[in-house]
């Protein structure tokens, strides 16, 4: 569906853009513009180009298949919600993509308030407040906008974009809340005025919570929904997989959030109205315990800028894997790693678990580290001598990935607090950033 779909759109890309608005046609114009110094990369385009097409474009040429078939899929998997997944490798610009719908919608909607395909209510969903923050770049009120940043809009338009509402949560916020009448009552007193356990009146319906959320929207006119690492969003189904210990725990702490994502939008749907979901991840497939097999990939998905594709891009940086680990041996150990090392790291996340001692790693993963920190501080070294250094080129990534955020703080608070400290030092002073250790990032599956 997606090869099919990319046929359509670059037919349509040559043929200079027909069957839009002249507003559009505008927008999409400005994007390609060649000579442009704040060049829009390729795949930013054909992700929005798609969205368009499939909106704006398919219904004037008679490409009803493609509505009819997401149409089918979200009635399948979405209980009718209308979802459009856009896959986009992790680095090359999910959020310049949502900036560029955002203005196509809102621009689209001042030039044609009649029309129904367009809107200047937005709400946008995350899945935590660190990357709630870093979404702030979409509010065109904010200083560091992409609008203007990214130069997404044409001179003549941007005065248009004060007109867009928008609101950045985070999915937590659609959990029901106790009432402010309810506080101070005490537990046996609740029990008594509800009996049957059934939902309780001291804590906010659907509708409160949808009121709640967009209390900053106003209005009642459908809105567009953009979920940020959308594969944390989707309707469960009855586990086909046998799960037991910490898969089955994680699994389920997993799901749990995924209701409350996906109830939550569908909440908003039923009270307001939802033009489209658009759901923007670099992986939005189903994961293991979902009640889907493990890697599925989201059926509604439109478009796929692949990881692949962005390295071969220069987009991303090429990750390089160990090729010797300094031990007298005609194997690589440290390649294989994780089976020498999990039966000593704790299974569980860091809620409710007291902080580990960074002085208590198992000895092989110690060896490891050093180790591999001794082939990237090479390399390093080798890169700071170099021209790239001078202009201010990304410098390399010493990447650390663990099971879960225990082990990723574990493992982050031993490296900040060994002898590598210095060389973190070394580059503070030269300008460089760094987190515990130079260019370090340690995360958490």
């Amino acid at each position: 569906m997606i090869n099919r779909i990319r046929e359509h759109v670059t037919r349509w890309r040559h043929a200079g853009y027909s069957n839009v608005t002249p507003t559009t046609r505008r927008l999409l114009e400005y994007w390609a513009d060649p000579e442009r110094d704040n060049r829009v990369l390729f795949c930013q385009r054909e992700a929005a180009e798609t969205a368009i097409f499939a909106a704006e474009v398919a219904p004037r040429t008679g490409d009803v298949w493609i509505r009819n078939d997401l149409d089918t899929l979200n009635a399948q998997h979405n209980d009718g919600l209308n979802r459009v997944a856009l896959k986009m490798a992790t680095g090359s610009g999910k959020t310049v993509v949502m900036a560029m719908l955002i203005a196509w919608q809102v621009l689209n909607k001042i030039a044609t308030p009649q029309s129904k395909t367009y809107t200047k209510r937005f709400l946008v969903v995350t899945p935590g407040l660190t990357i709630r923050d870093r979404l702030r770049v979409l509010l065109p009120s904010d200083p560091d906008n992409y609008f203007l940043l990214r130069d997404l809009v044409p001179p003549e338009l941007r005065g248009g974009l004060g007109q867009a509402q928008i609101a950045i949560t985070n999915y937590h916020t659609f959990l029901p809340r106790e009432l402010a009448a309810a506080r101070g009552v005490s537990r046996l007193t609740k029990d008594v005025l509800n009996p049957g356990g059934g939902p309780s009146p001291f804590t906010e319906t659907d509708a409160q919570v949808v009121t709640r959320v967009l209390r900053d929207l106003g209005g009642s006119q459908e809105l567009v929904v953009f979920n940020d690492e959308a594969h944390h969003c989707y309707r469960g189904r009855a586990d086909e997989v046998k799960l037991a210990g910490a898969d089955r725990t994680e699994a389920t702490e997993r799901n749990e959030q995924a209701r409350v994502w996906f109830s939550g939008v569908a909440a908003i749907k039923k009270a307001v109205g939802v033009k489209t979901v658009y759901d923007l991840s670099a992986t939005p497939f189903f994961l293991r315990g979902s009640g889907y097999q493990e890697g599925t990939l989201f059926p509604w998905a439109v478009s796929d800028f692949s990881l692949t594709d962005a390295i071969e891009s220069g987009i991303v940086k090429i990750p390089r894997m160990p090729v010797d680990d300094n031990q007298v041996s005609r194997t690589v150990t440290y390649l294989d790693l994780w089976s020498q090392i999990r039966d000593e790291l704790p299974k569980g996340g860091r809620r409710g678990q007291a902080p580990l001692d960074p002085t208590q790693v198992p000895d092989v993963l110690e060896t490891a580290l050093r180790a591999l920190y001794g082939a990237y501080q090479r390399r390093f070294e080798e890169w700071e001598a170099s021209a790239e250094a001078l202009t201010g080129a990304t410098p390399p990534v010493f990447i650390v990935v663990c099971n879960n955020t225990s082990v990723s703080k574990w493992v982050f608070d031993w490296i900040s607090a060994s002898n590598m400290r210095e060389d973190t030092r070394r580059c503070a002073r030269s300008g460089i950033r760094s987190a515990g250790a130079v260019r370090l990032g340690v995360v958490g599956r």
